[in-house]
């Protein structure tokens, strides 16, 4: 799309930017932000720019970047996209995560093809005229009256410079009145002083001001409310209205800060520059669904064992999906995150202390490191009639488990941790042995998934068939569908007509349940996913 050429209606743009360090909530202010004008009546969505030269996170270590967020059509995404997601309940797609990698990828095709008709390809028009391009895109497709966009990384850093501009000159030529910046910053407290500091946030703004930006509003990262002097100074020195220095105090629940930032005038501050005529917020039920984050009925110790639990964003819509299956039973879910490496290389003697638990949660993974303990784990789960949920990985090994220690297929494995095993009870699926390159060629995004009356999994879901997202290589082996099958492990829905297997159950055990695909990407507050839902009620009665 021409950059100049007007979409269907007048979309019009909040930039997000973050600055002083990562971490600070930037995801969260975007994604309240977008609730506030998704509850004043208008249509919005959000992008989130990430400045890396990867085309997608899909490569990404999960322990350095967080989880990898799938949406339906197959796109392998920052985990901010979950945010955006379980904030607004609108379905992302891959469109909504623009990348360095991305754009340069589209510009050097271009140039390939011979589009720029012999000019010297550069940063400035070239790159951000792409970058503009894809913003618009998204407004002018989906018909936004506003599309929230969020730069990802720190204000300073090399990578962004060339979106942060992009976003200068969008400000430009579409006028004042159609975009708008929330800058994200902290107050930090150092314990010396006990006073909020504001020089983070002055440098800040004068460093994204040097390039050409200035802030029409202020997100202020802070421990405890900011208070009217820092606001006060931090006013003056930044030259922003008092009234649009928003205090982005703790919470006690991300769920209720669409609140925090409405009781502030957020949405009275974004209207006036934008000249919007709805600021009247229907709040529905999401303040009741809010406030079910911090009214608990006693508390559920449940442990997620997995790979990657050195980072827990690295399964941020685990915990998420958790915390919403608990709300919905007013039940607080304490995770304690477990490395399966602990009960492997003579390390099976801790499997005891899973009994402290009322639920065991295995996530997705990939790879032979921890995956010893992750079969040893949910073997322990069946052997002691614990409540027990698989996803994708936890799937996978759950059915090695069985063909282990129920079927007496005592080398059962899967060939992606073990290539020369003699019984693959997982194998590669077939359409994959020819594939060469690793990003976005594994088994990707929604599909249609049919339920078997009568199951477990019918009286979870109600219905049968659903659609679920999916993110694999490797799947169950059905030659050995017939031994597992007659040892009490039902195969409870398949997918691709009975190609693919998609949910396990015991019938005879308190709860032991595992999918093929990824539950979590599903989870609303409010709306808890079906198989967490059923895992923490069974876990509550454990």
């Amino acid at each position: 799309m021409d950059v100049q050429s007007s979409p269907k209606i007048q979309s019009k743009f909040i930039f997000i930017t973050g600055g002083v360090m990562s971490g600070l909530g930037k995801g969260v202010t975007t994604s309240s932000t977008a609730k506030l004008l998704q509850l004043a009546g208008y249509k919005v969505s959000c992008v989130k720019i990430d400045p890396y030269v990867n085309y997608d996170a899909g490569t990404m270590n999960p322990v350095a970047h967080g989880e990898v967020f799938v949406t339906d059509d197959g796109g392998e995404c920052d985990m901010d996209m979950g945010n955006y997601e379980r904030f607004t309940d609108i379905a992302m797609t891959k469109d909504h995560n623009i990348t360095t990698g991305r754009v340069y990828m589209d510009v050097i095709r271009a140039e390939r093809e011979g589009k720029y008709l012999g000019q010297c390809v550069q940063i400035i028009p070239h790159v951000t005229d792409a970058i503009k391009n894809a913003v618009h895109k998204i407004a002018s497709e989906e018909e936004l009256d506003i599309l929230v966009v969020e730069c990802g990384g720190t204000v300073g850093d090399i990578e962004s410079l060339p979106f942060l501009e992009a976003f200068r000159q969008m400000e430009l030529e579409l006028g004042h009145s159609n975009t708008l910046f929330i800058h994200v910053t902290l107050a930090p407290v150092l314990d010396v002083v006990g006073e909020q500091k504001t020089k983070p946030t002055q440098h800040s703004v004068q460093e994204l001001r040097r390039i050409g930006i200035q802030p029409d509003i202020l997100a202020v990262r802070c421990k405890t409310p900011l208070r009217d002097d820092a606001r006060r100074k931090i006013s003056l020195f930044a030259s922003v209205e008092q009234n649009c220095v928003i205090s982005c105090h703790d919470a006690p629940s991300i769920y209720k800060v669409p609140e925090v930032l409405e009781n502030q005038g957020m949405l009275k501050s974004i209207a006036e520059r934008l000249g919007l005529q709805r600021t009247t917020l229907k709040w529905g039920n999401w303040k009741g669904i809010a406030e079910s984050f911090s009214k608990y009925e006693g508390s559920i110790k449940i442990a997620v064992i997995g790979k990657y639990v050195k980072l827990p964003d690295s399964y941020v819509s685990i915990y998420h999906a958790l915390l919403h299956a608990g709300a919905s039973i007013s039940k607080k879910v304490d995770v304690y995150w477990i490395d399966s490496e602990k009960f492997e290389n003579g390390g099976q003697q801790n499997l005891s202390m899973l009994k402290n638990f009322e639920g065991i949660l295995v996530p997705g993974g990939f790879g032979r490191r921890g995956s010893e303990g992750i079969i040893s784990a949910a073997n322990f789960a069946r052997a002691n009639n614990i409540p027990y949920l698989g996803i994708c990985f936890g799937f996978q090994l759950a059915i090695v488990a069985f063909a282990r220690h129920v079927c007496k297929l005592t080398d059962a494995n899967s060939t992606e941790l073990e290539s020369n095993t003699k019984n693959p009870i997982v194998d590669f699926m077939p359409e994959q042995l020819d594939v060469h390159n690793i990003g976005g060629t594994m088994r990707l995004g929604s599909h249609e998934i049919t339920i078997t009356p009568r199951t477990i999994a019918a009286g979870i879901y109600r219905s049968d068939s659903i659609r679920r997202r999916h993110r694999h290589r490797f799947e169950f082996n059905q030659k050995y569908l017939d031994i597992v099958t007659k040892n009490g492990l039902v195969m409870s829905a398949h997918s691709d007509s009975g190609r693919r297997i998609e949910t396990l159950e015991i019938p005879n055990h308190k709860f032991f349940f595992a999918v093929q695909y990824h539950a979590e990407f599903n989870s609303r507050p409010g709306k808890a996913e079906q198989a967490f839902e059923a895992f923490v009620k069974a876990s509550a009665k454990y």
